[in-house]
This record gives structure tokens, C-alpha cells and sequence, in this order.
């Protein structure tokens, strides 16, 4: 048994007795339960009232186009691609649209990065499919004040149409 070492091991001092301790913890008051709070929303992440009607009332056709063309889009992968594949994205696009611009403009929830998003990339598909740039900083030119413009227009209109959705709402 070659080269056995030892160590030492610091020890903390305590600062008094065990009844010192004792006493100092008994001079602090009790602290209620802690209960978990729900994270902080703004005022923007808020919904007020109730979600707005579909196109066709109480029916959810979007959330079940949501659905159909999510089943799709795997069907369609699990294929190696193809046309299940491509109307299954089409189908979802189209509903998640559908969903976000009637929430949207009704001022019951804000999505307007997303619609911006989705401007921005129509635009960059028409830049990149009509004009073929080599250098991708063209895109960038394109597609940037697009996204600006565009959320800066629908923010505008989400916050209109979200007073108009407060005052409406009888405040309890």
C-alpha cells in the first residue's frame, strides 16, 4: 500500500451554542407556505371576453383543419413526400391563417409577428422565384422592411381593436 495520503477537512466554527441557534431560530417569526404564482402577464398577453366566433359559428372548422392536415403532412412524410405531404402543410397554413387573423383583428389575442412573418416570407418566395439573386443580402433588403412595415401596421390595428374590445367589456 504505497503513497496513502490524508486530507483535512476544514470544519465550519459555529457561532455560539446549540441553544444560541436554538433561540436565534425561535426569534424569527414563522413564514407562511409559499403558494406558486402563475407568471406575470402583460397587458398585451391578456384575453378579454370571449374567443371570437368562426366563420361558421360554433363549429371548430379551424382546429379541425389543424388537425386533418397535421395527420397529412406525416402521412405524407412517412411517404417519402409527395402530395400528402404538400397538401397537408397547405391545409394547416391555411387554418392556422384563418385562426390567427380572426383573433387578431378582433382584438382578442395579438399575433402580429406571425402575420408579419408570414408577409415577409410571401415576399422573399416572389423575390427568390422572379428575380433568382445569387447574393442572399438581396433577400435580406427585401424582406426585412416588409416584416417591419407589415407588424408595425397590424400592431396598430390589434391595439385599436383591443380597446375597442376592452371598453365593450363590462369590467367586473
Amino acid at each position: 500500500m504505497a503513497g496513502h495520503r490524508t486530507t483535512h477537512r476544514s470544519r465550519k466554527r459555529h457561532s455560539g451554542t446549540k441553544s444560541a441557534v436554538r433561540a436565534r431560530s425561535a426569534a424569527v417569526p414563522p413564514q407562511a407556505p409559499r403558494t406558486p404564482r402563475a407568471p406575470a402577464r402583460t397587458a398585451s398577453s391578456r384575453t378579454y371576453g370571449e374567443r371570437p366566433a368562426g366563420l361558421f359559428g360554433g363549429l371548430p372548422v379551424s382546429e379541425v383543419m389543424i388537425f386533418v392536415g397535421a395527420i397529412g403532412m406525416v402521412v405524407g412524410w412517412l411517404q417519402g413526400g409527395g402530395v400528402a405531404l404538400f397538401v397537408g402543410l397547405g391545409v394547416c397554413f391555411l387554418a392556422v391563417l384563418e385562426l390567427t387573423v380572426r383573433e387578431h383583428f378582433s382584438g382578442y389575442r395579438s399575433h402580429s409577428t406571425l402575420l408579419a412573418a408570414i408577409a415577409a416570407v410571401a415576399v422573399e418566395t416572389a423575390v427568390a422565384l422572379l428575380v433568382a439573386p445569387r447574393d442572399r443580402l438581396l433577400l435580406l433588403v427585401a424582406v426585412v422592411p416588409v416584416f417591419a412595415g407589415v407588424f408595425a401596421l397590424v400592431r396598430k390595428r390589434f391595439t385599436i381593436a383591443r380597446q375597442a374590445r376592452v371598453r365593450a367589456i363590462p369590467q367586473a
